[in-house]
């Protein structure tokens, strides 16, 4: 697998959210301005597959409301009491919801994969979702948020880990940060935020932008008492002149 996420398949015409082609072009420097400032401090992101996309899947719904290391030890956990991914197909939900209880919303999240599980193995006759990485992007996100529980941030966690197609999925911290450097207004919504940003960055980019404002989030962007005098953006950033 190639090191660099895949640049095509995205309908960039329909999503171009600046005026003209100048503003366009001035957008995508300073973009990667923000790319090289957060690089020179956090280090480079280079592309690694995290594994099967249908492991990514189920993982990336355990991680909804809850930490990264409750949802891979929930993960964990359901592979050590049941083998595999089919056998959880074929569990009870109650012994699936006891297993993933610690991830949080076990009720629902148990449901949710199992019910995906069981629809994957119906309609595609296994779990290998490598099918989709021959896509076009947007056709394989609407596969993936056509299952139970997948929405958009899910779907493209799953293309742009696994695959590492060029989608953009959009946490509450890229959400955050990409906010206050006026990349995206603040009326715009999570949901829209995702191809928002799929416009406005270039497709080799994406993985390692969304990466590098995940890690800025957490250690400077709070959602509270952000750190601005730390911070390597701060002298483009109108949200820290503002401060």
């Amino acid at each position: 697998m190639s090191a660099t996420p895949a640049s095509g398949g995205e309908n960039r015409s329909k999503r171009v959210s600046v005026a003209s082609p100048d503003a366009a072009a001035r957008c995508w420097r300073r973009i990667k301005r923000i790319i090289a400032l957060l690089e020179a401090h956090y280090g480079t992101r280079q592309f690694t597959s995290r594994g099967r996309a249908v492991d990514v899947l189920v993982e990336t719904i355990l991680s909804q409301n809850t930490s990264d290391t409750n949802s891979h030890r929930a993960f964990q956990a359901l592979l050590s009491r049941l083998g595999t991914l089919e056998a959880v197909a074929a569990a009870p939900v109650d012994e699936i919801e006891a297993i993933i209880r610690f991830a949080g919303l076990s009720r629902i999240k148990s449901a949710r994969i199992r019910s995906l599980l069981l629809r994957l193995l119906r309609e595609n006759g296994s779990l290998d979702l490598s099918f989709l990485s021959g896509q076009e992007l947007d056709k394989a996100r609407r596969y993936l948020t056509s299952l139970d529980g997948v929405g958009l941030k899910t779907a493209s966690c799953v293309l742009l880990f696994a695959f590492g197609m060029p989608a953009m999925p959009v946490d509450t911290h890229v959400y955050r940060v990409a906010r206050r450097l006026d990349l995206i207004g603040d009326r715009v919504s999570v949901e829209a935020a995702h191809l928002e940003l799929e416009a406005l960055v270039a497709p080799c980019d994406r993985y390692r932008f969304h990466l590098l404002l995940i890690e800025h989030g957490r250690r400077i962007c709070h959602p509270r008492n952000p750190r601005c005098a730390l911070c390597m953006l701060r002298d483009i950033c109108p949200s820290a002149r503002l401060a």
